[in-house]
Formats: C-alpha cells, structure tokens, sequence
C-alpha cells in the first residue's frame, strides 16, 4: 500500500481502509495536503491482495466492451453514450446553489423523492473544518442540498464503504470518477456492491487538487484554518465566488478565475496527471460544466453538460425529466463537449505517452483496461506524443511523479520538534 503512495498513484479515496478493517489503516493529511493511508499495524497477505484489486492506482477499466458495443453514441475520446443533453436543475434554488446546473444534486433529490434509493453516499463541506470535505450519507433532500457546490483537494468517500455495504440498503453514489472506479473494481470481489448501489453519478473531473492550494487562499487574507465558519469553493452562481467567511463575521470573496487563475498553480495531485477517465466512463451519468460563453471569465447561464452512459442511467434520466426535477435546454454532440471542455481531450489523448514515459523510467504504472488510449493518442502528431512521453520519463527519473511516505502533518511536526527544526 506504502508503494502506491510513494510512487504518486493514490488518489486518497479511502476504500483500502474499509477493506482493511477498523484500526488497520488510518487516514491521514499529509504535510503536502493530501489524505493518504497509514497502516497502523502490518496487513496479512489476503487483505493485501484486496487492495491492489480494487484500488484506483492500481487498476483502471472502462466501461464493459458489451456496453460500448451496444451503446446509441460512441467517440473514442469520450466513450458510449446513450444520450447527450445541455441541461439544468428545474428547481431555481438548486440551479444556483449547485455547481454549474445543479444537475447532481436535483438527482440526487430525485433518486430520494421517488424512493429508488434509501440513502445517496456524496462529499460535502466537513462541518468542523469547513474548508475540508469528508464523506457524507443523505437521507433525504434537504442533506443533498446542503452539500451542493463543487469540493475542491482531498476527499475520502469510500473510507467507510464496506460498513455502507454491511446496511443492506440501496443507495446512490455521487463522486469523482476514480471513486467510481474503484467501487467498480470491487463489484468484481464482493457482490453486494452491483445489488445494493443502485447508481453511479459522476462529475467530469479537472483533478484533485492538494489542501494547500485552499490554505493558499486563507494566506491571501492572513486567516488561520480554525476561524473559519464557511469556506465555498463555488456554486451560489455559474461559476460563483469563492467565499470565505470567518466565525468573527468577516467576509472574504475572490472569483472562480482569481481561484484558478495559473493552471501550472493547480496543485493537482500526481494520480490525476495521468487519470485515463477523468470524463466518468464508468458511471451511470457523468456531468460536466457547460460554459457557453468560452469559460468562467464571467458569471454564465448555469448549465451541465450531461452524459448519459448507461441504460440505466438513461431510465433515471428520463424519469427525471419526467417529473420535473431535470430542465434540458437542448442536446448536445462529443464535438461540442468537447469545446466546452478541450483540456479533457488533451489528457486523454496524452495519457498513453505519459504512461509508457513513467514505464521507460522504471516506475509501475495502473493496468488500464477498455478505455481506448492507443486510439486516444493516434489523434496526436508523433511529436505531440513524443513530447508527452519524454516529459513523463523525465519527471519520473526526478521523483517528481511520486510522494514522500505518507505521514500525518501531526507526526511530521512532531519529528521536526524532536529533531529541533521547529
């Protein structure tokens, strides 16, 4: 587990420890702002072999080949489809509250409303640290609503999702792609997942970026983690601001652009540099933003993208529709998700290279599995790919590809201080 740390392929998605069992494997903010696994004690063999499975880092599938096959739309880069539609949340006050159109979350009502599912597994701001995400279990609308808006840095959904499974419940997952990658990888061990999870929602992913990209912003106003009282990534608008708000009162806000201004600024984590599906080919529906308008320079007309995938994710789709919950503007095609949204179309068709560069390094990669990256990197001139590759070796020959072994920013504190750094 310590090796899929070290060599930057976590996600911190938390599944291990639920698979380890409790006390096995803790949690832990780095001192780079990531959730990383500690075992806290040495794991036999068979839960090792669960693990490397399952986890994210280690294997990454595409949607089932008898999908695709059957599938009403298919790209190369993009994936099946059954349908592709500009839309938005009906209800006004989850349009704006939610990110973009507010589509995940008028679903994740729905999928409550009509009873389908018992509870819906999400992320949402951690009411003690409001700055931070934990894992959250929405019982009825008024829960989802409260956790609307985008989470930008670390989330651990899945840390508890073996004790999810132990309820016997039916439930809805909202989440990143690779936490819907990894339920997916464990479907194939334990069968209570394609029973009980009943949907799979995803959101077309930029990449997880690190905890200190956020205290970056508390800098910005000389504000310290413990006196905050709200801290929103975005939503309350398309994109909306970033607002801070302090437990004295104080009110901070900054753009979606002043956020996200210098992309080599991100601070995107290093799994995410070479995710093969960070467009959510895996879920039963994927959304994305939909900026019309050529990006978040300015507050724009709150739409999704929305990427039907499944059939099931189609009869969801449509009854949402039906009862109201789901506004659509009109369909779209790949070509014009792909506009809105051309930085996914780079990955995906660099990935490949930068994979065989970490390879040529000598650094263990994920096996990927039906997601078309040699099809996705025949798009790109030799050099592009050329490029792309050699960059790849070279920053994994520096380690710039890897972490250090994961310790909590407590422990790290503590060493300095014992060593006399601090």
């Amino acid at each position: 587990m310590s090796e899929i740390v070290e060599n930057g392929l976590c996600i911190g998605c938390g599944l291990c420890r639920s698979l380890a069992g409790p006390g096995m494997v803790e949690m832990v903010m780095t001192p780079e702002g990531r959730e990383r696994p500690v075992a806290r004690r040495a794991l036999d063999k068979s839960t090792l072999m669960r693990i490397n499975a399952v986890c994210p880092g280690t294997r990454i599938a595409g949607p089932p080949p008898e999908q695709a096959n059957n599938a009403k739309l298919m790209d190369t880069v993009w994936g099946p489809a059954e349908r592709l539609v500009l839309g938005h949340a009906d209800d006004p006050t989850v349009r704006f509250r939610g990110s973009g159109g507010g589509v995940l979350t008028a679903l994740g009502q729905f999928l409550l409303n009509s009873g389908r599912v018992k509870f819906v597994l999400h992320v949402a701001a951690a009411r003690s640290k409001p700055m931070r995400s934990e894992r959250r279990l929405s019982f009825d609308a008024a829960s989802v609503l409260e956790g609307a808006g985008s989470r930008y840095g670390p989330a651990a959904p899945l840390v508890d999702f073996s004790e999810i499974l132990d309820r016997g419940q039916p439930f809805a997952l909202i989440a990143k792609p690779c936490d819907v990658t990894a339920v997916r990888n464990l479907a194939r061990l334990d069968p209570r997942v394609d029973e009980l999870m009943r949907y799979a929602l995803a959101f077309v992913c930029g990449g997880a970026s690190d905890l200190s990209k956020s205290e970056q912003v508390l800098q910005r106003f000389g504000l310290r983690e413990d006196e905050l009282a709200l801290f929103r990534y975005r939503g309350y608008g398309n994109p909306g601001l970033n607002r801070i708000e302090a437990k004295d009162g104080r009110v901070f806000e900054i753009t979606y652009r002043q956020l996200w201004e210098d992309e080599d600024k991100w601070m995107i984590q290093p799994r995410c540099k070479i995710c093969p599906d960070a467009i959510g080919q895996v879920a039963d529906i994927a959304v994305s933003d939909a900026w019309l308008n050529g990006g978040p320079a300015v507050e724009d007309e709150p739409l999704n993208g929305i990427i039907v995938r499944t059939r099931r994710g189609l009869e969801l789709f449509d009854a949402a529709v039906a009862a109201g919950a789901l506004a659509l503007k009109r369909e779209t095609s790949f070509a014009e998700l792909g506009e809105l949204q051309s930085h996914q179309v780079r990955k995906r068709r660099a990935v490949w290279a930068r994979l065989k560069g970490i390879e040529i390094a000598g650094k263990p990669v994920p096996v990927v599995i039906d997601l078309a990256l040699e099809d996705c990197a025949r798009q790109n001139a030799l050099a592009d790919n050329l490029a792309e590759g050699r960059g790849a070796r070279d920053r994994a020959r520096r380690g710039r590809l890897g972490e250090p072994p994961a310790v909590s920013r407590d422990d790290a504190g503590a060493a300095m201080l014992k060593e006399g750094l601090l």
